[in-house]
Formats: structure tokens, C-alpha cells, sequence
């Protein structure tokens, strides 16, 4: 074999053994979390440090250059911020390390998912980059997928798995809550800034909560804190300001929510007049479980079909772990938004069904053919009905999910007279961009004093 081709066979066997799931309980190693979600990330991140398993989130948007110097500019822009956030990390370890620098004790978590999206094919590419790093060739790369759900199987000992899974998505649904009321907060604040303050330090505090309580399953307590985290938040809204036009989010869900790649967009559409409702993080993990048991309900009639015995047992098995993984879901969302708006009148969250049956309705898009446009076109229509005065679709540049999305449904839109706006970014600066977001906030306006001015909600 020539020396061309061991290196090609390495470079195989490196997507297959440094990439994927690795035992993380009692390791010695770091685990890497990237910041697509700021409040998500250190929460998820508390979660595992309190199942032993050394965590924290990394800095984000420092390496931005790292990152597009080492990739052709065809990848998604997260792909190009995730690349360049981990090279840019470790770089600055090895610095700061210097001889005690030991990659073998770091893995950086980059989770996939299949289908057409390229998202599943990021943590293949940053391997490969890395491995063109001699001094980070031992760094492993963790993933998740969605083919079975986000299983988290394989991470820790098979007996705390269920206890993760469950910690780790209440930590999902108090990111959306705490971020719906930063947002309902933030545009009727009694001072500029105290809003932001106020959700900085709420974060920190379920930090502690989920480190303390999480492995121990004693969710009564997280969420306890996290309604006295809302009684406080609601003295800071301003009572004699009148409520503002609706504004709702869909899109790709790394840059609707990474406030760097989408130029803070929320923060934009607040000054020119928006309160905004961005779609949750929660609703693309229950989507995931949701579609997974789709497939297993769809493989199991055909299995039944042909009578094919010997694998009804299995998909039979896959019906009843993703049902169960759904109907907990969705309970534990809804037994924290119950709470939550008891409260205060924060937005709640769509229901994967329910979104599934508005496309069939109007037998524009179907699940079958997967992708977030399933959530996004959905979406749209239920931010119609719910009486928002306009919604945004945020994606990277020839995002294909989003693509699809916006061709669409901006003719239904335009039928119901409600604004909409593609925001596709790629990490340049567009001059017409503001006056394209002034535009449809006119617009959003116009409609939110037809209506009578009155709130959604």
C-alpha cells in the first residue's frame, strides 16, 4: 500500500472511530458544547456536569475567521461558525496549556441529522479538518442523532440514560420559557437593559438548579425556582405601555437562535416596534420523536401488509419507545407552561400533530418529505391564526428547507395580507437589510391597527 493511500484508509477510519458516541460518565475528558443558544447551552451544560459528566459551553463567533479560512464557503454558515468556534477553542487551550495540553481529553459535541439537510454532515467535515491539525487529531467528536430520536444510548451507564434524557429536556423547555419571557419583558421594560440583566442572572440561577437537581429528578424544584424567577421578571414591564405588533420567528434552528449569525435580529424588529415569539427549541426535539414514530407506525402496517412477522416485533418495540419518548415530552412541556402562565401571558408552544394536520389541511407540504420546512410552513399558518401581524423566516444562505418554505408560502401569505420576510444571512452585512426590516415593520403596523390594535394573546 502506498503511502497516499494509508493516509486515505486513516482518514476513513478516523469518521468511523473518532466520531460518534463515547462513554462520558466518570471521563476525564471535557466535554465541548458549542453556543448555538445561550441560555440552552449552559443549561443543557449544568445538566450533564450534574450527572458527573464534565461539561461547559464554548465561546462562539471569536473564530469566525479560523472558521471560513478552513472551509470553501458552499457549507452552511453554521458550519462555517461551529468550525471556526472549536479550532478557535482549542487554539487558545494549547496556549494556554502549553506542554499540558492533551487533546485525548476533549470532546466536542456536534450532534447530526439525516435526510437532505448538510447539517448532517458537519461533524464528518470538522473532522476531517481537525485531523489536519497534527496537535488535534486525538480530539473526538460526540454525536446524536436524529435517525433514532437523539438516544442519548451509548453516553452514559444504560441505567442513568432515561434520568439524562429527562433532565436534559426539561433544560430544553426552560430555555424556550425563559426566553419567551425575555421577550415578552424586553419591549415594556421599565429601563433600558434591565431586561437583558434580569435573564442573564435567571440564567445562572437555573445553572445551579440543574447541576443541584437534575440527576436527582427532582424537577418540582427546578421549576419552583423558575416561577419565582417569572414573578420577579414581571415587575420589570412597564404596566402603561400598550402592547406592541406580534411578530413570530421560523427557520433554520441554529441561526434563528444565535443571535451573532442572525445580527440580533429579535433586538432589531424590538426597536422598530415588534414583540416576538421565536419558534421553540423544544418543538425540534418533539418533532424528531414525533417522526420517528411516524416511521415506525408506517413500517409496522407494511411489515403487517406483507406479513413479514419476524420484524413486526421490532417496529412494534419503536412504536411504543418513541410514543413513550413523545407523550413524556409533551407532557413535561405542558406541565411547565401551565405554571409559566399562571403567571404571566408568555406565548405557548405548537403541538407537532397539530402542525402535522394544519399541512394536510391545506395539502401544501407533507411530512413525509421532512426537513424544518415541515415546522416552518406549519408554523407560519398557525402565527396566522393566532392573530400575529407578521412573521419572519430566518435560514442560511440556499438553506434548501427554507428555500422551499419561502416559495411556499409567501403566496398564501400575500392572500391572507399578512407580512413576511425572508432574512437569509451568510455573515456579510447587507446595506438594504435594515430598510427591508423597517419596511416590513411598517407593514407588520399597518396590520396590527387594522386588527384594532389589540394583542394576540
Amino acid at each position: 500500500m502506498t503511502e497516499k493511500n494509508a493516509k486515505k484508509v486513516i482518514n476513513f477510519q478516523s469518521l468511523t472511530e473518532k466520531v460518534g458516541r463515547f462513554d462520558i460518565s466518570g471521563s476525564q475528558a471535557m466535554f465541548l458544547i458549542p453556543e448555538m443558544n445561550r441560555i440552552g447551552g449552559h443549561l443543557l451544560a449544568a445538566t450533564f456536569r450534574g450527572f458527573g459528566i464534565r461539561s461547559r459551553v464554548i465561546g462562539t463567533y471569536k473564530g469566525l475567521d479560523l472558521g471560513k479560512e478552513h472551509t470553501s464557503g458552499k457549507e452552511c454558515y453554521p458550519c462555517q461558525i461551529t468550525t471556526g468556534d472549536i479550532l478557535y477553542f482549542l487554539k487558545k487551550e494549547k496556549e494556554r496549556l502549553g506542554k499540558d495540553f492533551l487533546p485525548q481529553n476533549y470532546i466536542y459535541f456536534m450532534p447530526e441529522a439525516g435526510g437532505p439537510c448538510r447539517f448532517g454532515m458537519y461533524n464528518k467535515y470538522q473532522r476531517i479538518v481537525l485531523d489536519s491539525f497534527p496537535e488535534f487529531r486525538h480530539v473526538k467528536i460526540g454525536s446524536l442523532t436524529t435517525s433514532d430520536g437523539y438516544s442519548l444510548d451509548g453516553l452514559i451507564n444504560p441505567e442513568r440514560v432515561s434520568g439524562l434524557r429527562k433532565a436534559g429536556y426539561l433544560s430544553i423547555v426552560v430555555t424556550d420559557v425563559l426566553e419567551r419571557l425575555l421577550w415578552r419583558i424586553r419591549p415594556y421594560e421599565i429601563k433600558p437593559g434591565i431586561t437583558d440583566e434580569f435573564i442573564e442572572k435567571s440564567m445562572h440561577i437555573m445553572e445551579a438548579c440543574f447541576e443541584r437537581y437534575g440527576a436527582q429528578q427532582r424537577f418540582d424544584k427546578i421549576i419552583d425556582r423558575l416561577e419565582s424567577l417569572i414573578e420577579e421578571g414581571k415587575s420589570l414591564i412597564k404596566p402603561d405601555l400598550p402592547r406592541k405588533p406580534l411578530i413570530g420567528i421560523v427557520g433554520e434552528i441554529y441561526l434563528r437562535h444565535h443571535v451573532h449569525a442572525n445580527q440580533d435580529l429579535i433586538r432589531l424588529l424590538e426597536h422598530y416596534g415588534a414583540e416576538v415569539v421565536n419558534a421553540s427549541l423544544a418543538e425540534w426535539v418533539n418533532y424528531t420523536s414525533y417522526d420517528r414514530l411516524r416511521e415506525a407506525k408506517t413500517a409496522f402496517r407494511f411489515s403487517l401488509k406483507q406479513m413479514h412477522l419476524n420484524s413486526l416485533k421490532a417496529h412494534l418495540k419503536d412504536i411504543l419507545k418513541y410514543g413513550g419518548d413523545l407523550l413524556y415530552q409533551q407532557q413535561k412541556q405542558k406541565q411547565v407552561y401551565k405554571r409559566a402562565e399562571k403567571l404571566i401571558d408568555i406565548q405557548p408552544d405548537h403541538k407537532v400533530g397539530h402542525l402535522e394536520e394544519i399541512l394536510k389541511e391545506n395539502d401544501i407540504y407533507s411530512f413525509d418529505a421532512g426537513t424544518e420546512a415541515c415546522l416552518s410552513i406549519s408554523g407560519i399558518i398557525q402565527y396566522a391564526r393566532e392573530g400575529f401581524n407578521g412573521v419572519v423566516n430566518v435560514y442560511p444562505f440556499t438553506c434548501m428547507p427554507s428555500t422551499i418554505t419561502s416559495a411556499i408560502i409567501k403566496p398564501l401569505m400575500n392572500e391572507l395580507r399578512i407580512p413576511y420576510l425572508d432574512t437569509p444571512y451568510d455573515g456579510s452585512f447587507q446595506p438594504g437589510r435594515e430598510a427591508a426590516i423597517r419596511t416590513f415593520m411598517y407593514q407588520a403596523i399597518q396590520h396590527f391597527n387594522r386588527n384594532g390594535g389589540k394583542p394576540s394573546h
